[in-house]
């Protein structure tokens, strides 16, 4: 009994891959957003008021493809982790990362990316201040340095760890 029930929560990983799947088209919608936006771009390029609309438009391009990035990071690696090797050809380019990033890497790489992802949308929020209330602006930087803080201190916590393996 306890041998079906080890096997049968074991196979319950590959219950992920129809997630890891629906990420790669929450990928392509990013996608698809991310031509919207360029073409936008190319518009405040032209006719634009002024020189800020013009980097906006670039700092919304620049946060969609990071989180483009964080969505194959967590799809690959995830994928990797908790179902199945992703097996390459010798031909085949592999990226460099591949095999190398566990679950706690892979939540500090997370957690550096939502920092990033904040940073713009923070940067956006002081550009276009004059169109923000004061109390939101101060929400958006707790905020901010709440992503910051935690991901420092899982960076630190998953320093210790790996340097607590390598004593073992």
């Amino acid at each position: 009994m306890e041998r079906y029930i080890e096997r049968t929560l074991y196979a319950c990983r590959w219950l992920l891959v129809p997630m890891y799947l629906c990420l790669a088209l929450v990928l392509i919608a990013f996608t698809v957003r991310f031509g919207v936006e360029l073409v936008d771009l190319f518009g405040y390029a032209l006719y634009g008021e002024t020189e800020a609309d013009l980097i906006l438009a670039a700092l919304t391009l620049v946060d969609l493809v990071l989180v483009g990035s964080l969505v194959i990071m967590v799809m690959i690696s995830g994928y990797e982790n908790f179902v199945s090797r992703i097996e390459l050809g010798e031909d085949d380019e592999k990226l460099s990362w591949l095999g190398k990033l566990d679950s706690g890497t892979l939540k500090v790489k997370v957690a550096a990316s939502i920092v990033a992802i904040s940073s713009i949308h923070l940067l956006k929020s002081f550009m276009d201040a004059d169109k923000v209330t004061n109390d939101k602006l101060m929400w958006l930087v707790i905020i901010h340095l709440t992503f910051v803080v935690s991901a420092v201190l899982m960076g630190w916590l998953d320093k210790l760890s790996s340097s607590n393996k390598s004593r073992l």
